[in-house]
């Protein structure tokens, strides 16, 4: 690779034919003094040794020579591109500088350069290719639309130059770069005959054998093939000549790599591919009048050979977004055989054939400065299938709403616009984003904050004492990340008041004093928190004394009891309550009220059916005294009632506070794929209600499990219900 560079006598021959030949085909957009500027700088490139052999031993000069004519012919690129193509080889080798060609050749080359570049430059993240991620940050990288036609031209050239070259692993590499990106991307643009060539050639050295017995194939079976296409068509000549249309017609077999690809998917050889060849009737017709020859055509077609109608494709009256135009139907040929005939205009075949280069060339576009009504946008161009136009420059925004990171190994993940490192550490792992403190960043350590661009190399830094804080849902930006932040921090309050409440009644038992919870309620309350964990938090910072708190604690217990001393004493069954009690002391705790209206007693809720506040309920006196609270719809209710309805007292719930109550849901659906992540993110977004356990079991496309979550009443449970339900592939939820 580094022995001095020379051109053989057949690569000078070629490369002044091709000079020749590109110069005349581009010489109604030169400015003057253009060529004479591009033989000096060629002339310097050899001449200075600044250019070497590329790993497959092709002379660079030559490829990129070869590389424009393709461009200029198949794709009708003119000046700018032209040179951008003649120049690239001495700016990634860091022998010119772009700014300065920008000043000798304008603008618009020093932009297809830049975006060149840029993609060489991406390139070596050594990225994995076979993704549509990959696609999209190629696309937006390249800025100049002509960065991708060049690129496949590019690509299309080195394919046909390695056929006999010994280097089998670049030569792999390549042709699954062809056959993964590039080909997808000139389909995408209606390149369809450098698609096909792609294809075809990336089969040739990426899977040899297949290539050659279905070449074979083809070949043994041309004349056959032949004879049936002149049986099909001399009948329909004579109609079409008698109509008095003018066309030229013709078959066409398909590509190699077609008929691999439904070997496969149909797992069978050759000789069960029925629909090997196509007939496409090609139609001499003003713009104004295409539609309805080609329906009449078509009229023709249908009259003397029946067609399928489930096979006729209409793209004439609704083209692709690539710009196709055509009408496709398969009709019962001779001998009972499915036979494909496509029907278009002569301007329809050479979109169908040269993709944008038609397009240009039927817009009376006649050189690339003029292009100024080119694809208004380029997504609208080729999603939503708008009419294809062309124009000078094009910055590409394709995915402006969307941004594509590498990991250090090459994987490519993509997240909308704004998100940070953080959205980014929760993406690859909850346990990553809750231990995160930055990030490494093309090479720099940024901040968890950090704003993530497309083409960022990142890995994230984390650290074991890490916790999430509040001021991270301000940090993340996708919903995935807020949701585990939510989670994350709802996990740490229960901890944190766990502990808190953990050391609260140690304190309270070292001073041998007993905890009433109804009395700690209501202290909760008279200190100005609102919720329980919110007073637990602040014990545990240390922000409220324990000693004030056990002090304010005892103060309210000496007052309440010397007020109920105050109180004449009732029996039960003189005990009357209008029910009004309650509301006046501003009680907002769950309290049960039982049989008449007595409070204060000792009571459970019973595991076999989890009440919650909200149910009817009613209370059972068990054998040590205490009362079971059981739902009035338990399972057990009917038989407790036949052997023990002397035990049953009334009860209710009276006052909502903060507790949390177990419930378990039933769920069954449809085994598909995300189902229970769609679930457990909806649950993951509700406040105050948290997923304590998820058991699935799958069966012949079924799944059934058990869910269970802590809330805090019928009508939150109600409405995590409904949710549920509308998850896509969900059938029923029920409670059990």
């Amino acid at each position: 690779m580094n022995d001095v560079f020379a051109f053989s006598d057949n690569e000078r021959s070629a490369a002044i034919k091709l000079i020749f030949q590109i110069r005349e085909a581009i010489a109604d957009s030169l400015a003057p003094g253009d060529e004479q500027l591009m033989r000096q700088h060629i002339e310097q490139a050899i001449n200075s040794q600044r250019i070497q052999r590329d790993m497959f031993g092709l002379n660079p000069i030559l490829h990129a020579l070869q590389t424009a004519w393709l461009a200029v012919t198949e794709i009708g690129l003119k000046r700018d591109g032209v040179f951008a193509i003649l120049l690239y080889e001495e700016v990634i080798g860091g022998n010119e500088d772009i700014d300065h060609l920008t000043s000798l050749f304008g603008d618009n080359v020093g932009r297809i350069l830049h975006g060149l570049c840029r993609i060489h430059d991406l390139y070596k993240k050594n990225p994995v290719i076979e993704s549509e991620n990959f696609r999209n940050l190629l696309l937006s990288f390249a800025e100049d639309m002509r960065v991708i036609l060049i690129m496949i031209a590019d690509r299309v050239t080195l394919m046909r130059q390695i056929r006999d070259n010994s280097n089998l692993e670049a030569k792999r590499q390549v042709s699954e770069e062809a056959s993964y990106l590039y080909a997808p991307l000139a389909h995408k643009l209606g390149l369809y005959k450098l698609k096909s060539e792609l294809e075809d050639l990336s089969l040739k050295y990426l899977e040899t054998d297949a290539y050659y017995i279905i070449k074979e194939n083809l070949n043994a079976t041309k004349r056959s093939r032949d004879a049936y296409i002149e049986r099909f068509i001399s009948p329909l000549k004579a109609k079409l000549d008698e109509a008095g249309l003018v066309y030229h017609m013709k078959g066409r077999t398909k590509s190699i790599h077609s008929i691999w690809q439904k070997m496969k998917k149909q797992q069978c050889g050759f000789d069960k591919i029925y629909d090997l060849f196509a007939i496409r009737i090609i139609l001499d017709s003003p713009l104004d009048k295409e539609k309805m020859l080609c329906w009449q055509t078509f009229s023709i077609v249908t009259d003397m050979y029946q067609p399928n109608p489930k096979r006729l494709r209409d793209w004439l009256s609704m083209p692709k977004s690539n710009g196709y135009e055509c009408l496709h139907i398969t009709v019962l040929g001779p001998e009972g055989k499915w036979v494909e005939v496509q029907i278009r205009t002569q301007r329809m075949d050479d979109i169908a054939e040269h993709g944008l280069a038609a397009h240009w060339r039927y817009k009376g576009v006649k050189s690339e400065g003029n292009m100024d009504t080119w694809l208004a946008s380029i997504r609208s161009a080729l999603e939503a299938g708008d009419d294809l136009q062309v124009m000078d420059q094009f910055k590409m925004n394709l995915q402006d709403e969307e941004v594509y990171v590498f990991t250090p190994k090459g994987d490519l993940f993509k997240f909308s616009q704004g998100a940070t490192v953080l959205d980014f550490a929760y993406y690859v792992h909850t346990a990553v984003g809750n231990s995160c403190i930055g990030a490494r960043l093309n090479g720099r350590i940024v901040s968890i904050r950090e704003t993530l661009h497309s083409g960022d190399t990142i890995e994230i830094l984390t650290q074991n004492n890490q916790r999430p804080k509040p001021s991270w849902l301000g940090i993340v930006k996708t919903p995935k990340a807020k949701a585990k932040v939510k989670l994350a921090l709802k996990e740490t309050q229960a901890k944190e008041g766990l502990l808190a409440r953990e050391m609260l009644e140690r304190r309270f038992k070292n001073r041998k004093i007993e905890i009433d919870e109804t009395l700690v309620n209501i202290l909760i309350k008279k200190m100005g928190f609102k919720e329980r964990s919110d007073f637990y938090r602040n014990v545990a910072d240390g922000k409220l004394d324990i000693n004030t708190i056990i002090e304010k604690y005892v103060e309210l217990r000496d007052h309440q009891s010397a007020m109920a001393q105050q109180r004449q004493i009732q029996s039960a069954e003189e005990f009357n309550y209008d029910g009004t009690d309650f509301k006046s002391k501003g009680n907002d705790d769950d309290v049960l009220v039982i049989d008449r209206n007595l409070k204060g007693i000792e009571y459970s809720l019973a595991r076999c059916c989890s009440p919650i506040y909200g149910d009817d309920i009613f209370g059972f006196v068990t054998i040590n005294g205490g009362i079971k609270i059981h739902r009035t719809d338990c399972p057990n209710a009917p038989e407790l009632r036949r052997r023990f309805g002397y035990r049953f007292v009334k009860a209710r719930w009276s006052g909502k506070g903060n507790s949390q109550y177990s419930v378990t849901l039933r769920i069954i659906g449809n085994d598909d794929i995300g189902i229970v992540s769609n679930i457990t993110n909806i649950i993951s977004k509700e406040e105050r209600i948290v997923m304590r356990s998820i058991n699935i079991d799958s069966h012949d496309g079924l799944f059934s499990g058990n869910l269970v979550v802590m809330i805090d009443d019928t009508s939150r449970m109600a409405s995590l219900i409904k949710k549920l339900q509308t998850v896509k592939g969900v059938k029923s939820v029920a409670r059990l």
